[in-house]
């Protein structure tokens, strides 16, 4: 595929699911055959947010993805250390580099070797530029088996351009599409009590145009805040509109 009909179908592309099928089968046409990509909302200074609320994208193995997500090791990973605090492309050599001289935490170091047990040591991460210090999105590229970091940067060197550019375009491409956890999915009467929110009716005004009574539509809400873990109304507004979960289309 060239980079025109890629940035063509990546445009076009009208689900998070179809998005990360074309990426991956492209991204494995240059040797990195598994990703993971996150993007956070709610980043502070301490935190990076509920993990509920990521937007997480990958093909790596279930056993992987507990460990590493799931267990939480992806907060002590250098990579994401580096990606929280640049934007750009990095390869994993400075990995080496930091284990030569001793550079790491003793957690750093457990993520690393684990990362080396499950075949994970060689490849490339970019960190996409962001517009607030709330939010942040990043993607890890692991190269296939049998590939060395010194193959992963001639790679780079001949096609790194290309390949960050084809991600950076994929990360605005996904911000635009709706996404949610099964524990942050919202009910068709739910988005639409939100939607009436969002244009500023009134509780006596949803209720007419939903066709309920007040407390119906003030119980649609209030599962609405418990499905976003939100106190506030103006809280699951916000966060739902940031999920692309509000006013979304049929296609």
């Amino acid at each position: 595929m060239s980079l025109r009909a890629y940035l063509h179908a990546i445009a076009r592309c009208p689900s998070l699911e179809q998005l990360w099928e074309t990426h991956t089968q492209r991204m494995a046409e240059y040797g990195f055959d598994r990703l993971i990509y996150g993007f956070t909302r709610y980043r502070t200074s301490t935190s990076l947010g509920d993990p509920e609320d990521f937007v997480i994208l990958t093909n790596h193995s279930r056993e992987y993805t507990d460990e590493f997500l799931h267990g939480g090791l992806y907060f002590h990973a250098p990579m994401v250390h580096w990606a929280l605090a640049h934007d750009g492309a990095c390869s994993w050599a400075v990995l080496h580099d930091m284990t030569r001289e001793r550079a790491m935490t003793p957690e750093e170091e457990r993520v690393v070797e684990f990362n080396r047990r499950m075949g994970v040591h060689a490849g490339y991460t970019v960190s996409f530029k962001s517009i607030s210090n709330r939010s942040k999105g990043a993607i890890a590229l692991t190269a296939k088996p049998g590939m060395s970091q010194g193959q992963v940067d001639a790679v780079w060197a001949e096609h790194g351009s290309d390949i960050q550019l084809m991600n950076e375009i994929a990360h605005l491409k996904i911000l635009t599409l709706p996404y949610s956890t099964p524990s942050r999915a919202l009910t068709p009467r739910q988005r639409e009590a939100l939607e009436w929110v969002g244009d500023g009716k009134t509780m006596q005004d949803i209720a007419v145009l939903m066709g309920l009574t007040s407390a119906t539509v003030e119980k649609h809400l209030r599962l609405a805040r418990d499905a976003l873990a939100v106190e506030t109304t103006a809280q699951a507004v916000l966060k739902a509109s940031f999920a692309n979960q509000m006013f979304v289309m049929d296609v």
